[in-house]
């Protein structure tokens, strides 16, 4: 049987995937953060501590085939905080992965690695990188430790290119575009634990008939989602937008108004008057 850790067990994603893994027969052992937390159940195979530290990464992986790393930082916050939870505490972790024999390291990357890409534009896989932030410039070095992992040293790696996942349903009118459910969710990280592949990168999010991204050209791993964020659009859509006009035109929404200099405020439109 292969053994799967899960890092960020207590965040939101990762509290999902504790509960409903187990369900699908996965072995998994479950990082939960600095301190100790209640067992979901009395056999739950729990770790803490700051993954920083090596004792910590190695109490997560020794006898692990797959990291499915949720940990991190996961919303806008000054830099010193990005560098140490995004950038050391996952250096850190790949090389407990190398230590410990780790066979593949799925990443929680994110769709704000992409977000200062304007909403009418729909992105294939392959898109050039556009971060609207310090936290989504974290998730491109992310993806790019996580493609050196696997050129480098044969740890194979999954980027997964989360949107706006939820255990309820859609909550605001860009959530249409960016959602996935929980069933999704639990559906992509089990074809990350079993899909035959050495690198990929998928968006993860919902079959949404608004989506960003263009999930016409599939996806490595044979992820095939089924919920729809659509079915709430007459709901939402009829709702007032509580975005700026900024928010509104750009995938990564309000991370994107978040320190922003508008067009008319930049050196090079002060220089053209």
């Amino acid at each position: 049987m292969v053994k799967v850790a899960l890092s960020g067990a207590c965040g939101h994603v990762g509290t999902v995937l504790r509960r409903e893994l187990p369900k699908h027969g996965i072995d998994l052992r479950s990082s939960v953060g600095l301190t100790p937390a209640p067992a979901l159940h009395d056999a739950e195979d729990l770790t803490h501590g700051d993954l920083r530290d090596a004792a910590a990464v190695d109490a997560l992986l020794q006898g692990v085939d797959v990291l499915i790393h949720m940990a991190g930082t996961s919303i806008e916050r000054p830099l010193q905080e990005i560098i140490d939870n995004n950038l050391i505490a996952l250096h850190a972790v790949y090389e407990g992965a190398r230590r410990n024999g780790v066979k593949r390291v799925v990443f929680a990357s994110s769709n704000h690695a992409f977000g200062m890409y304007g909403t009418d534009v729909k992105l294939r896989s392959d898109a050039e990188y556009r971060p609207d932030g310090l936290y989504g410039l974290s998730k491109v070095w992310g993806e790019a430790m996580a493609r050196m992992y696997w050129d480098k040293h044969g740890i194979e790696g999954i980027c997964l290119r989360i949107g706006t996942t939820k255990d309820c349903p859609p909550e605001d009118f860009r959530q249409l575009s960016t959602w996935m459910g929980a069933k999704d969710l639990v559906a992509l990280a089990l074809r990350c634990i079993a899909a035959p592949v050495d690198f990929a990168v998928v968006w993860g999010i919902s079959n949404n008939d608004r989506a960003y991204y263009d999930l016409s050209e599939g996806n490595r791993i044979g992820f095939a989602p089924e919920q729809n964020a659509e079915q709430w659009a007459p709901e939402l859509v009829a709702q007032p937008n509580r975005m700026n006009a900024v928010a509104r035109s750009f995938q990564g929404g309000e991370f994107v108004t978040l320190d922003y200099t508008p067009p008319a405020q930049r050196p090079g439109a002060q220089r053209a008057l």
